[in-house]
C-alpha cells in the first residue's frame, strides 16, 4: 500500500480505474490525496495504534483511505458495505473508531449509526457536500494540508472483521511492528510470490474492498506500481471485457464467480481475448473440483489458489501444475505450521479428517474479546484455528471437506457437506447450493439441500427429483439430500462466503439443542 519512489516515477500512470464508469486516478493524484488525509487525522489527534473506520461501496476514493492508515501508524477498518445502520454502529464502536469515513451513497446509513457512535469526532464523506461540523467533505477538509508526506510516518495496517457467521463479528488485531510504511512482512511476501506479483502489473478486482483477501491485492498491486482496476460490482460478461480491454494480467475471484463465467454461452466466452492473463488466483471458499478443470481447461494453468484467512493463522497455496496433479487441494503450506487433530487435541493420522490448527504465521486477538481468543486457541495458547475440517495427504498437501460448525452427524456418522455442494454446483440447473443438517428423530440429523435455480428455471418436483437423484449416481446415498429445497437467492457475501446459518436455523427453530 505504498507506493513510495513509484508514485513520483509514475506519476502520470493510472493507479486506480473504476470499471463500469471509467474514472481514473492517476499516482501524483493518489499520492497527494493519501498524504493530505494523513495529515489530517494527524491533527485531529490519531496517534500509532489509534483506530478510524471506511464503510462506501466500491468506490475510487476508497484505497486511498487504507493507504492513509498504512502510512501513519493506524489500523483502519474496511467495513461491509451492505450492513445495516445497526451492524455498522457496533463496528464502529467495538473498533474504537475516531474518524468514520463513507461516500454519498452511504452516507444516510452512516449518519443514522452515527447518532449511536459517540466516539466518533469526525465522518469525511469522499463524494457529498459537508452537512454539519461532524460530518464533512473530505476534499474540503483535506484542503488545507500539503500534499507530502507527514513527518512522523510509519506502517500501519487494516484490522478487519470476521464474517460473524456465527454471533457478532469478530475484529481480527495483529500487532503492527515499529517499521517504517514500505517494510513487507514475510507474510505479505508470501502472498507476492504466491500470486506472481510484479512491477507494473495490471490487477482486476471483481470483489469488495472492504474484504481481506482483496485488499491484500490491493496493497500488493500498488507496491509494485501497478494498475488497479476495480469493478463496482461483478458482472461475468463485463469481467470478460475489462480483461480484454485494460490487457489485464492478474487478477483474484472466488469459485462463484468461475462458475457464472462457465454457465456464459460459449460463444460469450469465446468472444473476448483473455491471452494477457498471466495468473488469476481464487480462495475464500472451497472450490469444486470440475469448476476448477474447466477453469484451467479454458484460461490454461494460470489458475493459483490459496486458504488463509483473515486471522493470519498461516497460507497455504498451490498452482495449477500442482492442482492437477493433486486435484482437490488447497495446496501446501507456505506460512505458519499445520496441525490436524481430534477433539481431544490429538495428531491424526495422515490422511485423516480433523480439526486444522496452525501455529500462527502472524500472532492475533479478536480486538477486546479475550473469550473469543481463548475459544480459538489451544489451551497451552501455542496454535489457533477458525474451525476449518480437513487432512494432510503422504505429500502435504492438504485439503479441506469443510466449516466444523457445519458437518453433520446422522446416525452416528459423520457427514461433510461441501463435498454435496460441490456436486450440485455442476448440474446445469442449479447457480448455486447449500448443504447442512436438519433434525431427523431417528438419526439426529439429516441431509439438506437448498438450491438456487439458473435463470429462467421455477422449481418443480420433477426438478427435486433429478437433482436428488443426480447426487444419488455420483456419491454415497448417506451423502445424499433427503430434500431439496428452493431459493430465489441463497445467502451469500459479495466475496463468495456461504451464510449457512440462516437457512439451517429455520429447520431447528423449536429445538432445544443442535447436533452438530
Amino acid at each position: 500500500m505504498y507506493p513510495g519512489p513509484l508514485a513520483i516515477a509514475r506519476a502520470d500512470q493510472p493507479a486506480i480505474v473504476m470499471g463500469r464508469s471509467g474514472e481514473t486516478v492517476r499516482y501524483r493524484e493518489f499520492e497527494g490525496r493519501v498524504n493530505r488525509l494523513a495529515h489530517l487525522l494527524r491533527s485531529l489527534g490519531l496517534k500509532r495504534l489509534d483506530h478510524f473506520a471506511v464503510f462506501m461501496e466500491n468506490h475510487s476514493r476508497y484505497v486511498e483511505c487504507g493507504a492513509a492508515g498504512s502510512r501513519s501508524g493506524l489500523y483502519y477498518t474496511n467495513i461491509n458495505a451492505n450492513l445495516t445502520a445497526r451492524e455498522l454502529t457496533y463496528i464502529v464502536n467495538n473498533s474504537l473508531s475516531k474518524v468514520l469515513i463513507t461516500s454519498k451513497a452511504k452516507q444516510d446509513v452512516a449518519l443514522t449509526a452515527l447518532r449511536d457512535c459517540p466516539g466518533v469526532t469526525l465522518c469525511l464523506i469522499v463524494d457529498g457536500p459537508t452537512v454539519s461540523d461532524r460530518v464533512r467533505n473530505l476534499d474540503e477538509t483535506t484542503a488545507p494540508f500539503p500534499s507530502t508526506p507527514i513527518p512522523d510516518e510509519s506502517l500501519g495496517a487494516a484490522m478487519l472483521y470476521s464474517s460473524g457467521t456465527t454471533g457478532e463479528p469478530k475484529g481480527v488485531l495483529r500487532p503492527i511492528p515499529t517499521q517504517p510504511p514500505n517494510y513487507v512482512s514475510p507474510y505479505s511476501h508470501a502472498f507476492a510470490t504466491g500470486w506472481r506479483f510484479r512491477e507494473g502489473m495490471t490487477y482486476l478486482l471483481p470483489a469488495p474492498l472492504y474484504h481481506s483477501a482483496p485488499w491484500v491485492g490491493v496493497s500488493g498491486s500498488l507496491r509494485f506500481g501497478g494498475t488497479l482496476i476495480v469493478m463496482e460490482r461483478f458482472d461475468e460478461e463485463h469481467y470478460l471485457q475489462l480483461v480484454e480491454k485494460h490487457r489485464v494480467t492478474h487478477t483474484q475471484l472466488v469459485p462463484t464467480m468461475f462458475s457464472r463465467m462457465l454457465k456464459l454461452p460459449e460463444e460469450v466466452r469465446r468472444r473476448y481475448d483473455l491471452s494477457s492473463l498471466e495468473a488469476a488466483v481464487h480462495g475464500a471458499a472451497p472450490c469444486p473440483v470440475p469448476v476448477k478443470q474447466a477453469m484451467i481447461d479454458w484460461w490454461g494453468p494460470i489458475i493459483h489458489e490459496y486458504y488463509a484467512a483473515t486471522e493470519g493463522l498461516g497460507l497455504v497455496m498451490c498452482d495449477s501444475a500442482e492442482w492437477l496433479a493433486y486435484k482437490g487441494t488447497v495446496g501446501k503450506v507456505m506460512a505458519g505450521e499445520l496441525h490436524v487433530l481430534d477433539d481431544e487435541m490429538r495428531e491424526v493420522p495422515t490422511g485423516a479428517i480433523g480439526k486444522l490448527w496452525f501455529r500462527a504465521a502472524t500472532p492475533f486477538e479478536y480486538f477486546n474479546d479475550p473469550v473469543k481468543t481463548a475459544q480459538a486457541t489451544s489451551a497451552d495458547g501455542v496454535m489457533r484455528t477458525v474451525g476449518d475440517i480437513g487432512y494432510v495427504d503422504e505429500e502435504g498437501y492438504v485439503y479441506l471437506t469443510d466449516r466444523a460448525a457445519f458437518m453433520i452427524i446422522s446416525g452416528g456418522v459423520n457427514i461433510y457437506p461441501q463435498e454435496c455442494e460441490n456436486l450440485l454446483i455442476t448440474h446445469p440447473k442449479v447457480a448455486d447450493a447449500a448443504v447442512f443438517g436438519v433434525p431427523n428423530e431417528e438419526l439426529g440429523e439429516e441431509v439438506k439441500a437448498v438450491v438456487q435455480l439458473m435463470p429462467g428455471l421455477e422449481p418443480a418436483p420433477e426438478t427435486e427429483a433429478e437433482l436428488i437423484a443426480f447426487c444419488r449416481e455420483n456419491l454415497a446415498r448417506h451423502k445424499c439430500p433427503r430434500s431439496i429445497d428452493f431459493e430465489a437467492r441463497l445467502p451469500r457475501s459479495p466475496t463468495g462466503k456461504l451464510f449457512k446459518g440462516s437457512l439451517r436455523e429455520r429447520f431447528w427453530k423449536g429445538h432445544e439443542s443442535r447436533i452438530l
